[in-house]
């Protein structure tokens, strides 16, 4: 096995280096000047219309999940992991540099988001069950034309294996942070967890995006709250944290107690990956969970995108930056998620490492929901409806296999396969810019205020 496994992995590590970030860097520059940086012009009016409306209730157009759920459900993919665990991994090896890189490709990618989640609403379709699916496949065939599906399957099969080794992935790490901090083990909490999951996505989207609603936004506040007092009680450190972020970024950063030090190349290449790895820009995964949305516009979903990334890269990532360079444990050794939980125990003494093993356990529950709702819907795309429900029983299956490390030898496919849908995604998308600028200019033309025989147009033709 790793005979094969091993150039796979290899190659897949490759992927995730400059290819992908040259591709995505390449993808965002065309579309922030093709829509000429409306994500930075209209900044205000996206917030106000997103962060401003996040408690209202209030819904337009034609849908299965309210807005806010959809974003939630997207959120379940995005917070929690890139957050916690791939902060400490930019900074861990890429150094403090790799924040500001972080911010760079947020900036930037924030639009191909945008971009994506406009597409998606504007191709999708309904399934026999009367629940708009959207995505990659259905830009595909529905923009492309039927001589393309050819494509809309390779990459819908990629994508449906990819997200069911992900929910065992996730199970997996679930498992092994409760296992770590309390001592629990693997199999029972492997099986907890997919009677837990199993009772929500036997019900499908729906009751996944309620779930979502209700868990995303509450451990974010936990997260940012306990985040917020360790900033606070170090706030004399913080200049001197922000001034070394952007002056390692060009400098790289020497080698100092457990940190093994980083060049400026290395600090860039984390700072990048580690950011569209945490705010998934590009990566065709939001586009899936919002193209469910009641919208009586694509581009009024699509400002959702921007407002994520924003959320997950410069306020979360930032954050859980700074915590670990206030508290002084940069130079511990430590990695990844450990790295965070150190910062936050020595930070917060006693609640600290309790948020961090909370918040990785729960944000970790939801990605799993989620992941099996990607996966359902490349799984549907390939084998048809039929495939749905005896396909949620056999990932809720794989979650116990996962939790007990069954699928280990197989996880490097997990990043070979994102690594090609990536790809795949990012350069097919730009060939529809034509498309996303029409419809922001219809959108933001109106300043938001679409006119009824506009909304019914669209609403008429995702029918």
């Amino acid at each position: 096995m790793s005979v094969i496994m091993d150039p796979l992995v290899a190659f897949a590590g490759w992927m995730w280096g400059w290819p992908l970030v040259g591709i995505l860097t390449v993808v965002s520059i065309i579309y922030s000047i093709g829509l000429k940086f409306v994500q930075f012009k209209r900044f205000g009016f996206i917030m106000k219309n997103t962060f401003g409306k996040i408690f209202t209730t209030e819904s337009t157009g034609e849908g299965t999940l309210t807005p806010i759920q959809a974003v939630s459900s997207a959120l379940a993919g995005t917070l929690g992991t890139g957050n916690i665990a791939g902060v400490g991994v930019a900074v861990g090896l890429g150094g403090p540099g790799a924040v500001f890189w972080m911010w760079i490709v947020a900036l930037l990618a924030a639009i191909v988001k945008y971009a994506e989640i406009v597409l998606g609403i504007f191709y999708r379709e309904k399934d026999s069950a009367g629940v708009y699916r959207g995505g990659f496949m259905y830009v595909v065939t529905n923009g492309l034309g039927s001589g393309w599906k050819w494509l809309a399957m390779f990459w819908s099969f990629l994508f449906f294996i990819q997200f069911t080794i992900g929910g065992a992935v996730q199970s997996n790490a679930l498992a092994d942070v409760l296992n770590l901090s309390f001592g629990w083990n693997n199999l029972i909490v492997g099986i907890v967890v997919a009677i837990l999951a199993g009772i929500v996505i036997i019900g499908g989207i729906k009751r996944i995006g309620k779930v979502a609603e209700r868990i995303v936004p509450l451990m974010a506040v936990i997260y940012f709250v306990g985040a917020l007092v360790i900033l606070i009680t170090h706030y004399n450190v913080i200049p001197q944290a922000i001034s070394q972020i952007v002056s390692s970024a060009f400098n790289g950063m020497a080698a100092t107690g457990g940190f093994a030090g980083a060049s400026v190349m290395m600090v860039i290449r984390h700072g990048f990956s580690r950011g569209v790895f945490s705010n998934e820009a590009g990566m065709g995964t939001s586009p899936i969970a919002h193209a469910t949305a009641q919208t009586d516009h694509p581009a009024r979903q699509g400002i959702w995108g921007i407002f994520e990334v924003f959320v997950d890269t410069i306020v979360m990532c930032t954050m859980t930056a700074l915590v670990i360079m206030v508290t002084g444990t940069l130079t511990s050794g430590e990695v990844g998620a450990s790295l965070t939980a150190l910062s936050f125990g020595q930070g917060l003494p006693g609640p600290g490492d309790l948020i961090v093993t909370l918040s990785t356990a729960f944000f970790a529950y939801t990605t799993i929901l989620v992941a099996e709702y990607y996966a359902e819907t490349g799984a549907q795309y390939v084998f048809g409806d039929k495939i749905i429900k005896p396909f949620r029983y056999v990932f809720i299956i794989g979650l116990v296999v996962g939790a007990v490390g069954g699928l280990q030898q197989v996880w490097g496919l997990f990043d070979l396969f994102m690594a090609l849908t990536v790809a795949i995604n990012a350069i097919v998308i730009t060939y529809f810019i034509g498309d996303v600028k029409r419809l922001t200019k219809e959108f933001f033309g109106s300043n938001g205020q679409l006119a009824d025989d506009l909304s019914n147009s669209f609403n008429s033709e995702t029918k």
